[in-house]
C-alpha cells in the first residue's frame, strides 16, 4: 500500500488558462459564462455557455501536432503539459512506471460533426485519414503519452460528467497497489457546438434562463438546469517515496475513492441517494477522514432541480451530522458544466482550498432552497483552516465518483 501524493496541476478552463488565474478568478467569484460565441446562437433557445477564452495551442504544441488534434485533445494537452512542468517530473521518472489516465465524456464531436458533413456534401472519400484518429475519445490520453514517453499504465475513462473523477480515483488505485510511480490525470471536454448545445437542451438539461451571470446557480431554489462548458484538467499523481526522492513540492495527498452506479435512469438521479451516499462515505473511510477534520466538499452541484436536492441528501446520508459543518462551495457556479473535464477541475480546486485555507464560493444564489440546507459558501469565498476535502462527481448513467484528498503530513 503506497501513500499518493499531488505534485502538479494544469488547467484551461472559462475562468483561467493557468493555475494562478483558474484559482485567483473562482476564490473571487469571478463568472466564466456569457453569450455563445463559437457558432451564431439566434435560433438556439440557450444562448450561453462557459466558454475557454484566450486559448493559443501553440503555446504548448507545435502547429504540427495542433492541426492533427481535436480541440478536446488540444485542451488535454495543454493542461498536461502546464501540469507537468508545474510538477517537474519530466525525464525524473521511469518511463515505464509513468502513466496517463486522461479522460474525455464525448471525445472529438467537432471533427465528428465537420467530417461527417464533408462526408454527405462532397463524398466520403474526402473524409480526413485523421478522422478516426483525431476524434476516439482516448486520443488525448494517447496524445499525452507519447508527448512525454510515458510507457506505463493507461487507462482513459468515460464515465459522462464523473469521467474525470473516475480517471483520477483509478489513477490513485494504480499508484497505491504500486502498478506505477507517477501518473498524469484528468479530462478534458470540448463540445459547445450546434449538435450538443441542441442535444443538451432537448433532454431538458440545460438552463434557459440566458442571463449569463444568474443561470447556472447550484442549491438556489430558482435553478433549471446547468450551463455547458470545456476545458481540459490535469493533475500529476505521484507515489509519495518516488515524489520525496526527487525533491518534489506536494499540494495535497489524495487519500480516497469511491465509485458505483445509481443503476436507476440514464440521466435522473437515484432519488433516495443510495448509491451516490455510498460513492461519498467510500472516499470518505478510505481516506481515514474522521469528525476532527475540517472539511470542504466541492460538489457536483450542477444547478438542475433533480441533481443538488438529491445531491444534499447523499451528502447527509454519507456523513451524518457531519455534513452539517463541511464548507460546501461549488464552482460550476463559475466553470459551467466542463463535463469530462469537470471532476479534474473541481479536484484542483479542491486541493487549492486545502493548500491556501480559502473555500471558494458558489456564487449566484438568491433564494435558500429548503431541500438545500447544508453550509454551502454562498456569492463569497471563506477562509477555513481545512484538513481535508471532499470532490463529487455524478454523471448521466448513473456513475457516481468521490475522491478525498488530505492535507499533506510527512
Amino acid at each position: 500500500m503506497k501513500r499518493v501524493v499531488v505534485t502538479g496541476m494544469g488547467v484551461v478552463s472559462p475562468v483561467g488558462n493557468t493555475l494562478h488565474d483558474f484559482w485567483k478568478n473562482l476564490t473571487d467569484g469571478v463568472c466564466g459564462i456569457d453569450f455563445i460565441t463559437k457558432f451564431d446562437a439566434t435560433d438556439f433557445k440557450v444562448k450561453i455557455a462557459a466558454e475557454v477564452k484566450d486559448f493559443d495551442p501553440l503555446n504548448y504544441m507545435d502547429r504540427n501536432s495542433a492541426r492533427r488534434m481535436d480541440l478536446f485533445s488540444q485542451y488535454a494537452m495543454a493542461a498536461a503539459v502546464t501540469a507537468v512542468e508545474d510538477s517537474g517530473i519530466e525525464n525524473k521518472a521511469d518511463k515505464s512506471r509513468l502513466g496517463v489516465y486522461i479522460g474525455s465524456g464525448i471525445g472529438g464531436l467537432t471533427t465528428f460533426v465537420k467530417e461527417t458533413e464533408k462526408g454527405f456534401q462532397k463524398g466520403y472519400q474526402r473524409v480526413s485519414p485523421l478522422f478516426i484518429p483525431m476524434m476516439i475519445s482516448n486520443i488525448a490520453s494517447g496524445n499525452v503519452a507519447i508527448r512525454f514517453n510515458a510507457q506505463g499504465v493507461n487507462l482513459p475513462t468515460v464515465t459522462a460528467c464523473a469521467t474525470s473523477t473516475s480517471a483520477l480515483g483509478e489513477a490513485f488505485r494504480a499508484i497505491k497497489y504500486g502498478h506505477a510511480d507517477a501518473i498524469i490525470s484528468g479530462g478534458c471536454e470540448a463540445s459547445i457546438i450546434p449538435i450538443a448545445v441542441a442535444g443538451f437542451t432537448n433532454c431538458m438539461a440545460l438552463s434557459l434562463k440566458n442571463q449569463p451571470k444568474s443561470s447556472s446557480t447550484p442549491f438556489d431554489l430558482n435553478r433549471d438546469g446547468f450551463v455547458m462548458g470545456e476545458g481540459g484538467a490535469v493533475l500529476i499523481l505521484e507515489e509519495y517515496q518516488h515524489a520525496l526522492n526527487r525533491g518534489a513540492k506536494i499540494y495535497a495527498e489524495i487519500c480516497g475513492y469511491g465509485n458505483t452506479c445509481d443503476a436507476y435512469h440514464i440521466t435522473a438521479p437515484q432519488p433516495d441517494a443510495e448509491a451516490s451516499s455510498k460513492a461519498i462515505r467510500l472516499a470518505y473511510d478510505e481516506g481515514g477522514l474522521s469528525e476532527n477534520d475540517t472539511i470542504c466538499i466541492n460538489p457536483h452541484g450542477t444547478s438542475t432541480p433533480l441533481n443538488d436536492k438529491t445531491e444534499t441528501i447523499a451528502i447527509k446520508k454519507a456523513l451524518g451530522d457531519k455534513a452539517y459543518d463541511c464548507y460546501i462551495g461549488a464552482t460550476k457556479s463559475m466553470t459551467g458544466h466542463m463535463l469530462g473535464a469537470a471532476g479534474a477541475a473541481e479536484a484542483i480546486a479542491a486541493v487549492m482550498a486545502i493548500k491556501t485555507g480559502t473555500v471558494p464560493p458558489t456564487i449566484g444564489f438568491n433564494t435558500p432552497d429548503p431541500e438545500c440546507n447544508l453550509n454551502y459558501v454562498f456569492n463569497k469565498s471563506v477562509n477555513a483552516s481545512l484538513t481535508a476535502a471532499l470532490s463529487i462527481s455524478l454523471g448521466f448513467g448513473g456513475h457516481n465518483s468521490c475522491l478525498a484528498f488530505k492535507a499533506f503530513k510527512e
